[in-house]
């Protein structure tokens, strides 16, 4: 497991290193490939697609099938439950990384390797780095992060499964590296009770307020959630900084304990200072008041995260918001070298030796389907006799061969195990760094809506949602979060969507005018593709609901999915939803309904 010395190694030459893998990147890509190949071409996966023992990377991209995870599940199974022969990789699978779950219903067990976790480990410290180097001050005080984790889950093989963040922030790497810098107590931090959790690090931070030069999360909804969690809280926060005492409910050993060393006396006149500040009704620009040293916020704010820049920067007051990083709970992707780009403006650089990528072309606006050819080459769940079948898959091209403009759905060969899989993230290339492709990152193009014959993407669904919401801006009302589901219980059926609203001056919900809000369900609905208005003039699909629900409903249909499993560092709010108890609680907390007109197409 890498130590100090290696994170000194890379704190001395970091930039170096990164100058190094973005202008060697093909060639690295390649290195990457074959050596992948050359090691596990003897695996009871790979082996079924090379005749005679000819792993060269040509028979791989000729043979080797574009598969996705439910391809893959039967193998991932047996790993889990105990085969130990080389299934799909030679070296030792030494656990599982899960997915967070809430965007398809249940987590994925991702394989990892000593090996593939360790490098992975590597990424947090170049963000880290580069942001010190393009934002000054930033090492000269504490990062107030707001980190969690949740229970590990044992496999049947004995090998534990648990978040990336949970594995990550129980390493020494960890603990050696970027802890020594945040404000939360590392058992703070590693409390399964996230409430506790939560409090313990929002108390923290409040007293080490004015050595916090850099507050963050992994998603931007946590950083959401926390402010909600902030209102609810402030005034028993300022009675323990007041009196010095912790509230009883903390009940945790490890919290009370991480506490005593830093709630040590009591402190009125912050506790005062705080109250002032938090009684305002306007939380504008209340992480730089509470937070007066603050230079950056930094959490993801990119694909599906992006509904929330707005009302970061409401609270931010001006300070920049930075997304560092890109990737998914299969390889991370790359990295922001221009942390104080705009936060729709973020382009991330490929790091070429986390993974092999390739990128499968999809249409110019980033939504539909990705371009089709025929390949020979069996199914990933054929056996090998069956390799003379033709198989409807994606081409792919290789990171040397993208193009600028244009967008692409990642495919991914890792070092442990999966062969050329596809993530289901779509990026656009805005450019290159040196030899590394540079990207947005767009929505997932998975269908989140179908009715009938139309099927609805996220990346649909998000630019309708942004072009509506247009319309009220204008009035000072925000759009904090949204979510949607397929109304089949009638026929004909139509899409709902939910919205949170606030004024920008405060939590109050502003006055929906009816004619306002059915301008938005129309602009919306003008938004979507061709097949969805034909069906809609023709009847098949209702006229489009949107409902709008109180401040804080989504605060608890996040409750919802954390009670299910889902991570509350991780949490990415669901698009659709697929849950009758999810769409429930939204519909407990709906204070306005609007339709789009009937005859509108």
């Amino acid at each position: 497991m890498a130590g100090e010395k290696e994170i000194k190694e890379i704190y001395d030459n970091g930039m170096k290193i990164l100058e190094e893998l973005t202008s060697n990147a093909y060639e690295i890509q390649e290195q990457m490939l074959e050596e992948i190949l050359i090691r596990n071409a003897g695996t009871e996966y790979l082996s079924r697609f090379f005749v005679h023992g000819q792993n060269h990377k040509q028979n791989f991209k000729a043979n080797v099938p574009i598969v996705t995870y439910e391809d893959i599940k039967p193998y991932i199974d047996r790993i889990a439950n105990g085969e130990t022969s080389s299934i799909l990789f030679a070296d030792p699978i030494t656990q599982f990384i899960q997915s967070t779950g809430t965007s398809e219903g249940k987590p994925k067990l991702i394989p990892m390797t000593a090996e593939s976790f360790e490098k992975r480990m590597v990424k947090p410290l170049l963000v880290d780095l580069v942001m010190k180097k393009c934002i000054s001050g930033l090492d000269q005080g504490k990062s107030f992060y707001l980190f969690f984790v949740k229970p590990e889950m044992e496999t049947p093989s004995g090998l534990m499964a648990s978040l990336y963040t949970t594995s990550y922030f129980k390493t020494q790497i960890f603990k050696n590296g970027l802890a020594k810098f945040c404000t939360s107590p590392i058992d703070t931090i590693l409390c399964l009770d996230n409430k506790q959790s939560m409090y313990c690090q929002l108390l923290t931070g409040l007293l080490l307020r004015d050595e916090v030069v850099r507050i963050g999360s992994s998603f931007a909804s946590v950083l959401a959630r926390s402010i909600k969690f902030l209102e609810d809280y402030w005034k028993e926060l300022c009675s323990n900084i007041r009196t010095g005492f912790l509230s009883d409910w903390i009940a945790d050993p490890a919290c009370r304990n991480a506490m005593s060393s830093i709630l040590t006396r009591p402190e009125p006149e912050l506790a005062d200072l705080i109250q002032q500040i938090c009684e305002d009704k306007s939380w504008e620009g209340i992480i730089k008041e509470l937070w007066p040293e603050v230079k950056c916020i930094s959490s993801i704010v990119t694909g599906s995260m992006s509904q929330y820049i707005p009302l970061l920067e409401f609270y931010g007051g001006g300070i920049p918001l930075v997304s560092p990083n890109c990737g998914s709970s299969e390889a991370c992707f790359g990295i922001n070298l221009e942390p104080l780009s705009k936060p729709f403006d973020v382009s991330y650089t490929i790091l070429p030796n986390m993974a092999y990528f390739e990128f499968l072309p999809v249409n110019n606006d980033g939504g539909g389907k990705s371009r089709e050819f025929k390949l020979r080459g069996a199914s990933a769940t054929e056996s090998s006799e069956s390799t003379n079948e033709t198989t409807t898959v994606n081409k792919p091209v290789d990171l040397a061969n993208v193009k600028i403009g244009r967008y692409y759905e990642v495919v991914v060969t890792t070092l442990a195990g999966l062969y050329r899989y596809r993530v289901g993230d779509v990026l656009k290339v805005t450019g290159f760094y040196n030899k590394s492709p540079q990207f947005q990152f767009v929505e997932r193009q998975n269908v989140v809506l179908s009715i009938d014959l139309d099927k609805t993407t996220e990346v649909d669904l998000s630019k309708a949602i942004t072009k509506a919401k247009l319309v009220l801006e204008p009035l000072g009302i925000m759009l904090t979060t949204y979510s949607s589901y397929a109304d089949t219980s009638l026929t004909p059926g139509r899409y709902v969507l939910f919205w949170e609203l606030k004024m920008k001056g405060s939590n109050d919900l502003p006055k929906l005018d009816a004619k306002i809000m059915e301008e938005c369900c129309g602009i919306v609905e003008e938004s979507f593709d061709f097949t969805y208005k034909s069906l809609r003039k023709g009847g098949v699909i209702s006229a489009l609901e949107l409902r709008v629900v109180k401040h804080g409903t989504f605060d608890e249909l996040m409750d919802f999915y954390v009670s299910k499993g889902a991570s509350i560092s991780q949490y990415k709010p669901p698009s659709c939803l697929k849950s009758e108890e999810a769409v429930k609680i939204l519909n407990l907390g709906m204070v306005g309904t609007f339709f789009s007109p009937k005859t509108m197409f």
